[in-house]
C-alpha cells in the first residue's frame, strides 16, 4: 500500500510468524471524516489443514454432502457472508479429494492457503487476469476439479455451468443469504433456469458460531416455554445445554474457537423439473424438505443441545 495517499481507498496484504506459525494480513482502508478506518482480517495459513470431518458436519451431513463432491461432474456451491468460513470449507474439500489421478485448479482473489498437489492462480484485475479469463484459459488444460474463489458475474457464471456440462467438477462461493436463493441468483445473473437446473449438484449455507470454552462453560438447563417459543420440531431425549461464564483459559470470553453451521440443499429431480417461473426460495425449500433438509436455524439449535455452543450464538445468527 501507498503510506502517502490518503485519499482513495487501498487493500494490502502481508505474512508475519508468531510463535512458530505463519499467518497472513490482510488490510483494507477507506478514508473518512475524520481520517482512514482500518480492518485488518488474520488468516492462520495452517487452516488449509483443516480435515472435512474437523469442519463441523454432523454424520447425516457429512454422508450426503461427501457423495455429492464425489461426483464426476456439475457445480457444488458455498454461500455465506464474509468471514463465514466458505474458502476453510472448500480447502478441507480439496484436501478430501486430492489425489494424484485428479488434476486440480484453482483460481482465487488471492489465495488464500497453499497447498500441495494443486495447481493455484490468483486474479490480478489489472492486467485483465479475472475470473472469467482463467476459466476459459483453465479448460484447455483438461483438469478434473475446478475452484473458482467466488462467482461475481454474469460472464464467469456461464462459463463456470458450461465447465460443469463439459464433464468438469466445479466449486465455488456464491453471495446469498441461504442455500435455496442460489439458484434464483444465478438465474438473477442471466443463466437460464435450465442450464442452472442441469448443472447444479447442491448448495451449502453457512455461518460460524463460538464454541463454549469446555474448562468454564456451566449446564443450564431451557425451560419448556423457550423450547416451544423457538418451535423445535425433533427435542432430543438428553439435552445437554451450557452456558457461556469464562476463566484465564478462554480469555473471560466464555468462549474457544468457532465452528460452522450449515444449510444443505441437494438438487433433486423434483426440483430440477420445476418450471422457470416456479424456480423461487420458498417452493425450493418446500420440495427439499420433504428430502430431509435442515435449515441453518434447526442445525445451529442441534449443536446448541448438544452443548457445543449457547443459545445467544444460535440468535446471533439465526435471528429473523
Amino acid at each position: 500500500m501507498d503510506i502517502a495517499e490518503r485519499r482513495l481507498p487501498q487493500d494490502g496484504r502481508g505474512t508475519f510468524n508468531l510463535e512458530g506459525r505463519e499467518y497472513d494480513l490482510r488490510v483494507s482502508i477507506i478514508p473518512n471524516m475524520f481520517g482512514e478506518s482500518v480492518v485488518m482480517r488474520i488468516l492462520d495459513k495452517s487452516g488449509s489443514g483443516k480435515e472435512l470431518e474437523d469442519v463441523g458436519f454432523s454424520p447425516e451431513l457429512m454422508k450426503k454432502f461427501v457423495s455429492m463432491i464425489t461426483r464426476p461432474h456439475g457445480i457444488v456451491l458455498v454461500t455465506g457472508p464474509t468471514g463465514s468460513g466458505k474458502s476453510t470449507t472448500l480447502y478441507s474439500v480439496l484436501k478430501k479429494i486430492r489425489s494424484p489421478e485428479k488434476k486440480i485448479i484453482t483460481i482465487e482473489d488471492p489465495v488464500e492457503y497453499q497447498m500441495d498437489g494443486i495447481t493455484q492462480f490468483s486474479v490480478q484485475s489489472d492486467i485483465g487476469f479475472t475470473f472469467a479469463r482463467g476459466l476459459r484459459a483453465f479448460l484447455r488444460h483438461d483438469p478434473d476439479v475446478i475452484l473458482v474463489g467466488e462467482i461475481r458475474d454474469t460472464e464467469s457464471a456461464e462459463i463456470a455451468i458450461r465447465a460443469s456440462l463439459t464433464g468438469h467438477l466445479l466449486f465455488s462461493t456464491l453471495h446469498t443469504n441461504d442455500s435455496v436463493s442460489a439458484p434464483l441468483r444465478l438465474i438473477d445473473m442471466g443463466v437460464q433456469p435450465y442450464m442452472v437446473m442441469s448443472s447444479l449438484i447442491g448448495v451449502l449455507a453457512q455461518r460460524l458460531v463460538r464454541v463454549l470454552c469446555p474448562r468454564c462453560k456451566i449446564p443450564r438447563k431451557p425451560g419448556e416455554k423457550l423450547l416451544e417459543s423457538l418451535q423445535i420440531k425433533n427435542i432430543p431425549p438428553v439435552i445437554n445445554t451450557f452456558q457461556p461464564v469464562g476463566c484465564p483459559e478462554c480469555h473471560q470470553l466464555g468462549y474457544r474457537g468457532r465452528m460452522a453451521v450449515f444449510e444443505l440443499l441437494e438438487v433433486v429431480p423434483e426440483i430440477r423439473r420445476l418450471p422457470s417461473e416456479q424456480m423461487l426460495p420458498d417452493n425450493i425449500r418446500q420440495i427439499a424438505e420433504k428430502y430431509g433438509f435442515i435449515s441453518l436455524r434447526d442445525d445451529a439449535i442441534n449443536k446448541w443441545l448438544s452443548g457445543l455452543t449457547s443459545l445467544q450464538e444460535v440468535i446471533s445468527i439465526t435471528a429473523e
